[in-house]
């Protein structure tokens, strides 16, 4: 009898480069803090404080591209923190986050596209999200959020899509009309792309070690209706496992406040492009960008579970944002219900855990009866979570919610479970694509698919 085989092997990404990680060294992918993973649908990114090192594997040429971010500052010594993909149709890039606060972007080709100040704290985390729709409120709903401890901060998609899509269209016309380049080289020290973003505290009772922002909430019923919009917010930290918060947009809610917000950016716009008008022989009057963030928007706590000594450690969000899994410090998972805001499932004895959602193929059977070239649908998948017990060895897949465990799979010692973030763009006409779960083994350089069928 043939043994069954849960994984799908897509390529090998060791390389003389990885040497600079630590590979060849056992445990180097996973015992090392300092070392970031972000995976992309056919390339992986790594980042070992102040070097970036992308790998391509399937459908190239397994070409690489070396990152080195020229203007970290060695006086505070700033390094990477945090490290994500963006994928847009055709534009691919990387967001890294570093430990002074700033979100840097770049092209792989190495150029940087944009430098900007968020907070002045470490980056914990970026989180991008790119849902085809928002279910509570039928609207498009895409956003890069960033992670900072106690501190949360959103980029609406679209805007990052602009500057993105702005700056690899000058960077075309660069290239056929070289008088424009030199132009852009004299002017680039004085022009400074900026993103809009909001920002809340969310510090309540400790600085938190993660968090989310799960998606768009109603207004309190006793409050003063707008077009603004609330956003709810899941942490975990130290002192509370977990917490929730109604992030608003608004700074103040007071009608002068309200004036203040829209009108002096504008008046302030206006006045700087007739200065630069008048004085746009002078180069040197430009404004820097800012370094010391941005004020904080109103957070309102929900609710919090505090289970002393227990500390929440790592969040992982399902792709509709309905389920948010939580690790811990002593091995428990929690499984929180975010519309309800209560847990609904518990596992125990998963130190070390690493959890992410995946979809299996539940209704393989049905489906290809009907026909031979017919092509899954949504309601052909099941969500369900992947464990990742590295004491134990094993990766462990269950049904959500309530469902029975599917399979268990060995992995060897030193792998690590890898996820491709979401896409930006996605059309509600375009094909379903599941969410699937990748394996990275560290000591032979291995990167397996799990699959999604159950046979």
């Amino acid at each position: 009898m043939a043994r069954r085989t849960y994984t799908t092997e897509l390529g090998c990404i060791a390389c003389e480069e990885l040497d600079d990680f630590g590979a060849g060294n056992e445990g180097w992918l996973v015992d090392n803090p300092n070392l970031l993973c972000a995976l992309d649908s056919h390339s992986l990114a790594l980042a070992n404080r102040s070097v970036i090192l992308v790998l391509g594997w399937v459908g190239s040429d397994g070409y690489q591209v070396k990152i080195k971010p020229s203007d970290l500052s060695p006086i505070e010594a700033e390094y990477i923190s945090a490290l994500e993909w963006l994928v847009l149709d055709e534009i691919k890039v990387i967001l890294a986050g570093t430990s002074c606060g700033y979100l840097l972007i770049y092209s792989l080709s190495g150029d940087l596209i944009l430098k900007q100040m968020i907070h002045p704290a470490r980056i914990l985390k970026i989180r991008v999200r790119g849902l085809k729709r928002d279910l509570s409120y039928g609207s498009s709903y895409e956003e890069v959020s960033i992670v900072m401890p106690g501190v949360i901060a959103r980029i609406e998609g679209s805007d990052i899509q602009n500057t993105l899509r702005k700056w690899f269209r000058e960077s075309n016309a660069r290239i056929w009309d070289p008088k424009s380049s030199s132009r852009d080289m004299e002017d680039s020290g004085n022009s400074f792309e900026t993103l809009a973003y909001q920002v809340w505290n969310v510090s309540k009772y400790s600085a938190c070690a993660d968090a989310a922002i799960i998606g768009v909430m109603p207004p309190p019923l006793m409050e003063l209706q707008s077009s603004e919009r609330y956003f709810c917010a899941v942490t975990v930290g130290e002192d509370a496992v977990i917490s929730a918060f109604r992030l608003s947009e608004d700074k103040s809610r007071s009608l002068v406040g309200a004036i203040l917000s829209k009108v002096v950016p504008v008046t302030f716009s206006t006045i700087a492009s007739f200065s630069k008008m008048i004085w746009q022989s002078d180069p040197k009057t430009s404004k820097k960008p800012d370094t010391k963030g941005q004020a904080f928007a109103r957070a309102s706590l929900l609710t919090c579970l505090k289970d002393h000594p227990r500390k929440g450690e790592k969040l992982t969000l399902s792709p509709s944002g309905t389920l948010a899994v939580i690790t811990d410090s002593l091995g428990r998972i929690l499984l929180l219900d975010t519309q309800a805001l209560v847990v609904v499932r518990l596992w125990k004895g998963y130190r070390d855990a690493n959890c992410l959602f995946m979809e299996m193929l539940v209704n393989r059977d049905t489906a290809s009866s009907s026909s031979i070239d017919y092509e899954p649908e949504k309601k052909d998948y099941c969500l369900c979570l992947a464990i990742h017990a590295p004491k134990m060895g094993i990766v462990e897949i269950w049904q959500m919610r309530t469902g029975r465990r599917l399979r268990t799979i060995r992995c060897a010692k030193g792998s690590k479970l890898l996820q491709p973030s979401s896409r930006f763009g996605s059309s509600m006409a375009s094909p379903y694509v599941p969410l699937e779960v990748f394996l990275l083994n560290g000591d032979s350089g291995q990167i397996s698919i799990l699959n999604r069928t159950l046979s």
